[in-house]
């Protein structure tokens, strides 16, 4: 059944694929976001060019931290869901602007929860982060787990997020939440600064990609259109009346170490990549990996692209724009 969906984030990476997904499947989408100087504000618009040429689809140009233009944006579409994608990304830049990530993805989520309540949208979907369960001595990562140490700044403030979605379901019944962490997201528009494009564009024009410790640490990469598959899996699972707040893991249970993500690389480029060993960084965990029994049982959440297909997808992508993602380095 179609619906009204609004997104924020909708020009970003993984919030212009979910917007993609949402139209074909036959929605009307309303997408917001600020268009911030994060990075090239040119980038998120061709993220988003495509969904411009469909009648279903509106852009709204407005930052989730004021409240009037959120509210007009509610108004405009009378959303049946919101679905929470914009926030401040990345945890070694939340080390230097820590000020700036609690601004932006606590009180934008608070404010995104509070005009919902305030026009009776029932159904949300707030998109968190793996970085919630820090540096966790027991693998694989598990929802139940306390996730209260978190080592960046970045890591604090989508856990505060999580814990705001848990206080306005208690205080506000008609609420239903859900509440996504996402493991290392990687595909077609990623951002320029993430490790997979960094990497692919240091390594084709010859030169030394940064290494952080001795290439042991491990993540769990998880292809893009898997992540919005368990997107829409939390958008259908807020229709149940006997929601009020969920968290699950979305991630391809499956990890990866970055000796071994350089190897694919290399593999992919057809080119070998100069390592620039550097010693590791602070705010940096050592492994993620998602059990996401919860997200298969609950959601259908089922990652139908392993890391041995996506990242030569990736570069096939990044080929076809590689002088963007060149130019993004320089």
């Amino acid at each position: 059944m179609a619906e009204r969906v609004l997104v924020t984030g909708a020009a970003g990476f993984i919030g212009s694929h979910l917007v993609d997904a949402l139209l074909a499947r036959g929605d009307r989408v309303l997408g917001v976001d600020n268009f911030d100087d994060f990075y090239d504000p040119a980038i998120k618009r061709a993220n988003i060019a495509g969904a411009r040429c469909s009648s279903a689809f509106t852009m709204a140009e407005a930052d989730v931290r004021d409240p009037a233009a959120l509210g007009a944006a509610m108004d405009e579409i009378e959303p049946d869901v919101v679905v929470h994608m914009a926030a401040r990304a990345g945890v070694r830049p939340s080390i230097a602007a820590p000020a700036l990530y609690a601004d932006v993805n606590v009180r934008g989520t608070a404010a995104l929860l509070d005009a919902a309540r305030a026009r009776g949208i029932s159904r949300v979907v707030v998109a968190s982060s793996s970085s919630v369960y820090g540096n966790a001595s027991r693998v694989p990562f598990s929802e139940a787990d306390a996730a209260i140490s978190p080592v960046s700044p970045y890591a604090a403030t989508k856990r505060a997020a999580e814990l705001l979605c848990e206080t306005f379901a208690g205080l506000e019944p008609r609420l239903r939440i859900v509440s996504l962490r996402f493991f290392t997201v990687y595909g077609p528009r990623q951002r320029p600064d993430l490790a997979i494009h960094k990497f692919a564009a240091l390594i084709s024009s010859g030169r030394p990609i940064p290494v952080y410790g001795d290439g042991s640490s491990s993540r769990d990469y998880t292809y893009v259109t898997d992540t919005v598959q368990g997107v829409l899996g939390a958008i259908e699972r807020t229709r149940d009346p006997a929601v009020r707040h969920e968290v699950y893991n979305l991630g391809e249970s499956q990890t990866t170490t970055l000796r071994e993500l350089i190897a694919l690389l290399e593999d992919a480029l057809g080119q070998k990549a100069t390592i620039d060993r550097l010693p590791p960084q602070a705010g940096d965990v050592s492994c993620t990996y998602a059990d996401i029994s919860r997200a298969r049982d609950t959601l259908g959440y089922a990652p139908a692209v392993p890391i041995r297909d996506g990242i030569p997808r990736f570069v096939a992508w990044f080929r076809d724009t590689a002088g963007r993602g060149a130019a993004a380095l320089r």
